[in-house]
């Protein structure tokens, strides 16, 4: 009986602390926007591409044969 209590104890104190964990995390916007982060980088080069500079600031090659 004395372990079962123990257990039922540990658990619920782990149970606990995992709350408390989920809510910091919550709070310090870790779950904000997880999906957003891996499409910003195909974005940036579409509005840098849409601008008429690419990456290092040179033109794309289709307006350098325009020149």
């Amino acid at each position: 009986m004395g372990t079962t209590l123990l257990l039922i104890l540990a658990s619920l104190a782990l149970g606990f602390a995992a709350w408390l964990l989920f809510l910091w995390a919550v709070k310090s916007d870790q779950y904000d926007d997880v999906e957003r982060p891996k499409h910003r980088m195909l974005d940036d080069d579409e509005a840098r591409d849409a601008e008429g500079e690419s990456r290092g600031g040179k033109k794309p090659a289709e307006e350098r044969r325009r020149e």
